[in-house]
């Protein structure tokens, strides 16, 4: 029977393996959602106006959702649960909505209304009809956005309560919708029809996103008050802990801004939708491995707080080991087999042989950088317990600024190359063909994945400053990523062998054997199996 003591702060990854599968399953919703936005709009002009139209509003989203709500809220709220104040808990939660909303609601008035003025803005490459069908899609989809900036609300409530199940596979609901309005226009309307039925969906699901989880949150928080307080000690300190976060995720928009911006200038009209569609897989680990581990984590992390440093520097270790166990071969694995992820999820209707090149060498550039993006978040989340949320924004700053300068030199570079098919080749000409895809967006992602490395040491070394210096060691590191190499060395050779199978079936066969091989090589150098992880979290969930 566990003590009170372990009750109260359950030991590094018991809530880990319920986010990961809240997050799986969500993801899962994504790659069926990418998987029919491949197939009927392929890299085409209108996907390239779908993706951008919906990245524009989702600057709304990602500057007050669920990462500067984690920086701000959740420490401060977790705070009053942890000492037994429910009705100031209460009260708090619900000024915070109040703020949020009278925020979402006016930036996303001026969102509709300024629609072609962003556009032109952001985008300075468009013209045509790529710029028309772009503006239609953000009028549409602005609202959706500041749905989910509630919607993040409530995950930052009921993560605070250790519920995590419920707002983490909230979004399988706003993939849903899209996958349904892309079905239902596929067969009946033109390709501009399918981008407008989807930015549609997009917004039914964003409200579906939000209202799935009112039930549990009201029933969590009996205390909730909906009122206007901007005088509060408690509200105070979460708008302080909030102006220094907004200003990181803003450093983080501002990185995808840039690389969007840039890439709106590229010739190929399909640059923008490439470049996302490889950002979507290399997205999936970094939630499952990564984002699952630093958003159970928070909470506690906050429960510990400054008064338990060094409780707090042990549990950050633990969590970084058991990130590190599944994130590393991920990496690897999408730098030598990363192709046949992307033949399996993409590789239909419109989206071409040349489609699955271009987008594999993008998603292998961006996975250089998965490990240490992965493990700056849990150092980022590290810092928002301690109510210290001005160092990761500093330091996401200058990771923009070093991303941005790599990215724009190695896009020129990389400009001046293609990838063919049929062969595969890379060749020194920009073509554009059936067979072939010039290579910028490659650069872009090369750039963003070098500068993780700068992010990620920066933060360990200001972690070791404020937190002591780390007990871990580095070599469990390096037998992972030698398990990896020696796993996907193989892999590899088996992608030669049934290349002729259908992207479906050659995946079935080569990641299980990938993952099998690694896990035996693993155990066999003293790394922990990631199966034995899943089945001690089966009995510690039992």
């Amino acid at each position: 029977m566990s003590t009170p003591a372990a009750e109260e702060h359950p030991p590094p990854g018991r809530h880990a393996h319920t986010v990961a599968t809240g997050i799986l399953l969500s993801r899962i919703a994504g790659l069926v959602r990418e998987s029919a936005i491949s197939h009927y709009l392929g890299t085409s002009l209108f996907a390239s106006a779908f993706r951008s139209g919906l990245r524009l509003p989702n600057v709304l989203q990602n500057m007050l959702g669920e990462g500067t709500l984690s920086a701000s809220f959740i420490p401060v709220y977790a705070s009053l649960l942890e000492r037994g104040d429910r009705e100031s808990a209460g009260r708090l939660a619900g000024a915070v909505f109040a703020l949020l909303l009278a925020l979402a609601g006016v930036v996303t008035l001026a969102g509709i209304a300024l629609a072609p003025i962003l556009v032109r803005a952001f985008f300075p490459g468009f013209s045509g009809e790529l710029r028309d069908v772009t503006i239609d899609v953000v009028r549409v989809v602005f609202p959706m956005t500041g749905v989910l900036v509630l919607s993040a609300w409530a995950l930052g409530v009921l993560n605070s309560h250790r519920r995590f199940l419920v707002p983490y596979v909230a979004p399988v609901l706003w993939n849903a919708a899209i996958i349904t309005a892309l079905v239902l226009a596929g067969g009946q309307a033109g390709q501009r029809g399918i981008v407008m039925a989807a930015a549609w969906g997009a917004l039914v699901g964003g409200f579906l996103q939000f209202l799935v989880q009112l039930p549990w949150l009201l029933r969590l928080e009996r205390s909730l008050v909906i009122h206007w307080d901007t005088r509060g000690t408690d509200v105070r300190q979460v708008v302080r802990n909030a102006g220094p976060a907004i200003l990181g995720r803003g450093a983080v928009q501002l990185g995808s801004w840039i690389d969007l911006w840039l890439a709106s200038f590229l010739p190929f009209v399909g640059a923008i939708a490439a470049m996302t569609y490889a950002q979507t897989l290399y997205v999936l680990p970094f939630s499952l491995f990564g984002m699952a581990v630093a958003a159970a984590e928070l909470p506690e992390l906050s429960r510990h707080g400054a008064a338990h440093v060094d409780a707090l520097r042990a549990r950050v270790d633990a969590s970084l080991r058991r990130m590190a166990v599944l994130v590393v071969p991920s990496a690897i694995g999408y730098l030598f087999i990363g192709d046949v992820v992307v033949r399996a999820i993409y590789e239909r209707g419109l989206f071409s042989a040349a489609d699955t090149a271009l987008v594999s060498l993008a998603l292998a550039a961006y996975a250089l950088g998965l490990i240490p993006s992965t493990a700056a978040r849990l150092y980022a989340s590290s810092f928002y317990a301690l109510n210290d949320t001005a160092t990761p924004a500093r330091i996401a700053f200058v990771r923009v600024l070093v991303a941005g300068a790599l990215g724009l030199g190695l896009m020129l570079v990389f400009q001046q190359w293609s990838v063919r098919v049929s062969p595969f080749a890379i060749a020194r000409a920009p073509a554009v063909g059936d067979l072939a895809r010039p290579l910028g967006v490659v650069g872009l992602a090369l750039g963003s994945g070098i500068a993780a490395w700068l992010e990620w040491g920066l933060l360990r070394r200001a972690s070791g400053r404020r937190l002591g210096a780390s007990q871990r060691s580095a070599s469990p590191a390096f037998r992972m990523a030698a398990a990896a190499l020696l796993a996907a060395a193989p892999a590899r050779l088996l992608t030669g062998v049934v290349s002729g199978l259908p992207g479906l079936a050659a995946a079935a066969l080569v990641l299980p054997f990938y993952g099998l091989l690694y896990g035996m090589i693993a155990r066999l150098l003293g790394v922990p199996d990631p199966l034995d992880l899943l089945r001690s979290a089966v009995r510690r969930r039992r």
